[in-house]
């Protein structure tokens, strides 16, 4: 048999998905494993102890026989009349207890430009990572309209351009739970009066202002203090947007 052209290519390769070109009985003769291997030597496994499902009772009475074996849980007595959809068993991690780490070059004070979402082109202001791994940023609300919010890393531009946000101190109610949504109410239908209800719609709490002019304030001041706030206050209200020969990949923010 004349030898392989591509010297880096296994003996044993998939022809197909899922079709190898040896069976594994084949390999083994072509390895000559049995060669190697003891005479008498068995592999042994660890032995699994397996819960106990019966249990033995004593029983009274002289023709009962004495004892008795029974399950240690009950059988139901009636099954569904259809079939319920249950959870499969699944090794995956929810994304609460995912590992969560920030890139390098998201830092706090970093101005992000958000790719994803209702506020999508804005550039923002990072302040700090949540506990759940999301980013918690601001427009400010004053400059471009963008409140207080949470937002993947993934859907976010990193810039080089950073502000010093050491002494800006956020509201420690501000967590995963502060922005939980909450669900809205239905009105009940009543008599004469379909087409007179109105759905309850949403509207930021006063908490929530309150803490979006605590934390606007504070950046805002940061911002003109700094020596390029002319610059500043443009960059931030200006949306992002690129054009027909233009690759974020082969760009620098």
């Amino acid at each position: 048999m004349a030898p392989s052209k591509d010297p880096h290519k296994p003996r044993n390769y998939e022809l197909v998905p899922g079709v190898m070109r040896y069976s594994r009985s084949k390999m083994r003769q072509k390895t000559a494993k049995y060669k190697f291997a003891k005479k008498g030597q068995k592999t042994t496994k660890a032995a699994v102890q397996k819960p106990n499902r019966m249990i033995t009772k004593d029983i009274d009475g002289e023709k009962n026989g004495k004892t008795r074996t029974v399950r240690i849980n009950r059988m139901p007595r009636f099954y569904p009349t259809e079939d319920r959809p249950r959870k499969l068993k699944s090794c995956k991690k929810p994304f609460s207890q995912h590992k969560q780490r920030l890139r390098p070059s998201i830092t706090t004070g970093t101005i992000l430009i958000l790719v994803a979402g209702r506020h999508k082109g804005k550039r923002v202001v990072f302040l700090k990572q949540l506990a759940s791994g999301l980013l918690l940023v601001t427009g400010p609300y004053h400059i471009n309209g963008c409140p207080l919010r949470r937002i993947n890393s993934i859907y976010v531009i990193a810039t080089k351009t950073k502000l010093d946000i050491s002494g800006v101190s956020v509201p420690e109610r501000v967590n995963d739970a502060y922005f939980k949504r909450k669900n809205l109410k239905r009105p009940k239908q009543a008599e004469g009066e379909i087409f007179e209800q109105k759905v309850e719609e949403y509207s930021a709490s006063e908490e929530r202002k309150e803490d979006q002019v605590i934390v606007d304030k504070q950046v805002l001041d940061v911002i003109r203090n700094h020596e390029e706030k002319k610059f500043l206050f443009g960059y931030l209200g200006a949306m992002f947007s690129l054009g027909k020969t233009q690759f974020p990949h082969k760009m620098v923010f």
